[in-house]
């Protein structure tokens, strides 16, 4: 996280804890949407996108370079998201968990395509 000199760690904590409570807050993905789309910049989203685009082929076993070929995103990044799929806070597995029960239940198949970048406005 990003230090502020004239904020304190236990504020730092407390605005991160306000930020996961608001997005915890929202329902759907067309509010989700139009969330990130005002919190972050067109390449945040982006950068979290591509990462959102790698997991579930690292989670298929997938070499670094077939990623790499399918979805354009680097190989630095994809071997960043696969160390946080084996070893991170869990929190790629629950999300991915949670898309494919609900497409399950959907009648859906799941699948993840890497999104275009967003546009202002």
């Amino acid at each position: 996280m990003k230090l502020h000199r004239n904020v304190s760690s236990r504020q730092e904590l407390q605005a991160e804890k306000k930020l996961f409570a608001a997005v915890a807050a929202l329902r759907t993905p067309e509010e989700c949407k139009a969330f990130f789309r005002d919190l972050c910049t067109p390449a945040e989203l982006q950068a979290m996108a591509d990462r959102w685009a790698v997991v579930e082929f690292v989670q298929k076993g997938l070499s670094y370079r077939e990623i790499h070929r399918l979805t354009g995103v680097s190989v630095t990044t994809i071997g960043r998201v696969a160390r946080f799929v084996a070893t991170g806070n869990g929190g790629y597995q629950l999300a991915a968990q949670r898309i494919e029960g609900h497409g399950k239940r959907n009648g859906e198949a799941s699948r993840s395509t890497r999104t275009e970048a967003p546009r202002n406005g």
